[in-house]
């Protein structure tokens, strides 16, 4: 079996977030299961920055965008040794500080060239001398390649299958209708039944009609996004086609995120000795420039994009409420700028218990799943999530909203029956939020013994990569 990953990025070459993590790491394990497994990025300026070995494919290939012509190239190089990196070079639409825009906005062609991307894809696969079984998409950017296919525009592709995963709802590829033209698509897919969402084009909406397949990362964000809540105006949609969809859990890199191994963090430790986790809070102190005397008391975190859909609104009316009771908190990240400028403020206002770093480091992330005590995850949302799966083996305990994926893979703490392995609320309020922490604080300060259980419960849980790609094998094999 032959699989071509199509996305927008993949880890390490390109990377905005999850979905660069789960396209940079489940073709691994794909391939391990025995499928061969290749992925296909725009060629961005960042991976010609990467100092990759690269070879040149295909030169000059010639697609119709709208009413011009463009040429473009391909390159390719290796994620792993059996796993091919094919690159699509049009330097006018990807050689580019940022994938898609900065933070403040995105680029204002971002349309124009993602349906470039997916044509260029479409017509090396047709020219090459290679051929795959199933395309396998992700999100917006590559959700019309199983319109094209549908509708026959590569009649040599037409034995392809599609899979289309769904990684975060709130991104749909929303355009002007005049977009529409770009596509070179036939006027009656501009239409309820097509790609036509109140009256403009969506790209993941054509996605959804014409994939053979669809996965979200999450069992319970399966069902989410068919609600009018999570949905984001395609729960319709999602109901219509939901015989086709699954929600299959994303998967942890154990050979990046393991304390016993981790080369960023102070010291190594396991759960059968987590002397070490005291030295990495120690060390993660003294890293944020925060007095070393704070490491008996409960040190929370947060490693997230700073938006509303992270759970900022809920966190900023407590702060003043965990300043006061002595906690301390770290904070990475970055995002919206109001979020960014009020969360320096109030860290202004408390020096020697708070910290915040807006800023993208993977070191220091590394260094705060290890070292603090909890991790913050009050999510509006989640498909999946992957923080609060890497902080359960560094044995850092999640307080998280019972949405998506965070429902699947956190289990509240029970006092009865001594079980769980983090904290979560139900009601997405401040309130509700503010009353999880203080549940936990209770549990770090009250019953040593019972949190050092906590801790080595959650460092047992076991998510890694290869029960995923099994039910992927599984889903491929069902539409072969």
């Amino acid at each position: 079996m032959r699989v071509l990953f199509v996305t927008s990025e993949a880890t390490p070459f390109a990377r905005t977030g999850g979905l660069a993590e789960f396209c940079g790491s489940l073709p691994i394990y794909l391939s391990n299961q025995g499928i061969n497994t290749d992925i296909i990025l725009p060629f961005y300026r960042c991976i010609k920055e990467g100092g990759y070995s690269l070879k040149l494919v295909i030169e000059k290939l010639r697609l119709g965008l709208g009413w011009r012509w463009l040429n473009f190239s391909v390159f390719q190089t290796y994620l792993k040794e059996n796993i091919r990196v094919f690159l699509i070079e049009k330097d006018e639409f990807f050689d580019r500080s940022f994938l898609y825009g900065t933070e403040k906005e995105e680029y204002f062609d971002n349309a124009e060239r993602f349906i470039f991307f997916t044509k260029a894809v479409l017509n090396f696969i047709e020219h090459y001398n290679e051929s795959w079984d199933i395309i396998h998409c992700h999100d917006w950017q590559t959700a019309l390649i199983p319109v094209y296919l549908k509708q026959n525009f590569y009649p040599q592709l037409n034995s392809i299958k599609t899979v289309l995963t769904l990684h975060n709802l709130g991104y749909q590829g929303i355009f002007p209708s005049e977009t529409f033209s770009f596509t070179n698509l036939p006027a009656n897919l501009f239409s309820i039944n097509g790609l036509e969402f109140f009256g403009q084009i969506n790209f993941l909406k054509g996605g959804i009609i014409f994939a053979d397949f669809l996965t979200t990362v999450s069992p319970t964000y399966a069902k989410e996004i068919q609600t009018p809540h999570y949905g984001f105006g395609l729960d319709g949609v999602l109901k219509i086609y939901a015989h086709k969809l699954k929600g299959i859990l994303n998967g942890v890199d154990y050979t990046i995120w393991n304390p016993e191994i981790d080369p960023y963090i102070a010291i190594n430790y396991s759960n059968s000795n987590l002397e070490g986790k005291k030295i990495c809070k120690e060390d993660l102190l003294a890293t944020c420039g925060l007095p070393i005397d704070l490491k008996e008391r409960p040190l929370l975190a947060m490693v997230s994009r700073l938006v509303e859909q992270k759970g900022i609104d809920i966190l900023l009316p407590i702060l003043e409420r965990l300043m006061q009771k002595g906690v301390c908190l770290i904070i990475l990240g970055q995002g919206n700028k109001y979020y960014e400028d009020t969360l320096k403020s109030i860290a202004a206002a408390y020096p020697n218990q708070m910290k915040v770093e807006i800023k993208f480091d993977n070191i220091l992330s590394h260094k705060i799943i290890a070292g603090a005590d909890m991790l913050l995850m009050p999510s509006r949302y989640e498909p999946c999530g992957l923080a609060q799966m890497y902080a359960m083996k560094y044995g850092t305990i999640p307080i998280v909203h019972h949405t998506g994926g965070l429902a699947d893979t956190v289990i509240d703490v029970n006092s009865e029956e001594k079980i769980g392995t983090g904290f979560k609320f139900y009601d997405y309020t401040a309130k509700a939020f503010l009353e999880a922490i203080e549940h936990a604080l209770f549990y770090f300060e009250q019953k040593k013994e019972m949190w050092y259980s906590l801790m080595q419960e959650a460092m047992r849980c076991d998510f890694s990569w290869e029960k995923s790609a099994h039910e992927y094998l599984l889903l491929y094999q069902s539409l072969l």
